[in-house]
Formats: C-alpha cells, structure tokens, sequence
C-alpha cells in the first residue's frame, strides 16, 4: 500500500546523526583527555593541601552541611559502604559512555550538542585542576572522615605518592558529579516519558556517593553545577538555532511517527479526496 507522510522538519533525528568514525574519535578523545590530562597537576602536594584546608574552613564558615553526616549513614554497615564504593569506581565512565551512544543511536538530534556541553566541562575542569590542586577529604586529617574506599574496598586509587595513573589532588570541580548531572538533563531534555525526572536520582544518588566516600567536598559539586549551567546556557541556544529543538517538554513527533503512533499511516489517495473536499466546502 502507497502511503505519503509528511517531510521531517529541519534537525529531525533522520539527518542529524554525524559520521560515525568522526564521533567515535572526538569521544574517545574526550575520555583520554579526561583520564590523562589530570596528571599534568601532578606535584603540587603542599599547595593542595594548602586549598583543601581553605575549602574546608570555607564551608564551615557558609554552615555547609557536615560531609560527615552523609558518610555516618553509609558506615552504618559493611555493605552499604561496599557498594557505595563500587558505585564511585564502576558508574561514571560506563554510564557517560552509554549515554552518549544511546543518544548517537536513539536521539542523533540531540547527540551534538550533549557531547559538545560534556567536552566544555571537562576542558574547564581540566584547567582548575591545573589552577587550583585540591586534596580530597579523605587526605585531610582534621575533617575526621575515613578513606572508605581504603578502608572496606573497592578503590580505583593506589597511594599518592605512588599512583602514577591518575591526578588525586584534582578533587574540584567533581567530574563524578558534572557528568552525572548532564547525563540526567540530557535524558530529561531527549526522552518523552512522563517518568523522565527521575533520571534526576542518578547525580543526586553520585552526590551522596563522592561526599560519603570522601573523595569530594560539597563545593566541589557546586563548583561542577555552575560549569555545567554556563555550557548549557552557551551550547543550548546555538544547537536551537541550527535547528535542534531543545526544550524540557516531550519532544516533537514527525507526521510519521504520529501515525504509528495511532496504529496507521494515512494513505495518499484518502488525504488527496480530503483536500478536495476541502477545497470544495471553500467554493461554496
């Protein structure tokens, strides 16, 4: 049967997915940038040390709520804090990973400008690692609070003076927290169910992890918060001007996934007889 839709608007998901080898590189790049970048501020013990205590003081001095209360809850048992930490080193880079290649393959319209808004954030979080070397808290005596990853397992960390693979006094602005933050709005922004705002729950739950692990300050999710509002507010406008509609409401359909969705597509002969009845009611 000959059926005729209507023509996908300018930005659709059907001509907006980029190549795929291009994006493959630029993402994987993106990762290495990430994983390797952090080690160039490597060296600054003192001053880290230095930031952390001023960060910690800080926070105390605005009333910020004690990091310690959060990790009082995990420490309530073994297995809470065993999984607490296995969320810290197994969750953030599969579940950005997976959330870019949904949106590739599910939502392409989407896709650019999400990766462009997680490639921003980390390049300026890249360079306050760089401006502003911060112990976690976890190094910090004076907080009280316990290295749980050392302590009860699993840790993706090996000694400081030691680990060559990666940046530990790199704590602000927390990437664990910015990226989970934009992972949840890019669901919210990209989805159409009516349960979307719960993708909420995945930054809110990696909050609680990095403050009662100990491996972030308060501030440093804060800090991540602000970077991620100014890429969005710099990203999104451009990616809605070259065509991608991006808005917190459902998603628009195409006239062709509009009538799927009601279980048929009109055929051409029925929508030819209705625009001359059309025109004939007009005429009269």
């Amino acid at each position: 049967m000959n059926a005729r839709t209507e023509p996908a608007p300018a930005g659709s998901d059907a001509i907006a997915r980029p190549p795929l080898v291009r994006e493959f590189l630029l993402v994987a790049g993106l990762f290495l940038v990430y994983k390797f970048g952090r080690q160039l501020a490597t060296g600054h013990t003192g001053e880290a040390f230095h930031n952390a205590y001023r960060v910690w003081d800080f926070e105390r001095a605005v009333h910020l709520p004690g990091e310690g209360t959060v990790q009082s809850l995990l420490l309530h048992g073994d297995g809470l804090v065993h999984i607490a930490n296995t969320y810290y080193a197994a969750v953030h880079f599969p579940a950005t990973a997976a959330f870019l290649i949904w949106l590739y393959l599910r939502r392409p319209a989407h896709y650019v400008w999400a990766r462009r808004v997680l490639a921003a954030v980390t390049a300026a979080a890249l360079v306050l690692h760089l401006l502003f070397p911060l112990a976690p808290p976890r190094m910090l005596t004076a907080t009280g609070l316990v290295d749980t990853a050392r302590v009860y397992g699993p840790s993706v960390y090996g000694s400081p003076a030691t680990d060559s693979l990666s940046n530990q006094f790199a704590a602000m602005p927390s990437l664990h927290f910015g990226w989970a933050l934009m992972v949840a709005v890019g669901l919210v922004v990209a989805t159409r169910s009516r349960w979307r705002w719960l993708w909420l729950l995945h930054p809110l739950l990696t909050l609680l992890v990095i403050v009662g692990t100990a491996n972030h300050y308060w501030l440093d999710a804060i800090v991540a918060t602000g970077l991620l509002g100014v890429a969005l507010a710099v990203i999104l406008p451009q990616a809605s001007s070259g065509g991608t509609p991006i808005s917190l409401r459902s998603p628009h359909r195409t006239a062709t996934t509009a009538g799927r969705a009601q279980g048929r597509l009109v055929p051409a002969r029925a929508q030819v007889q209705t625009e001359e009845q059309v025109l004939a009611g007009a005429g009269r």
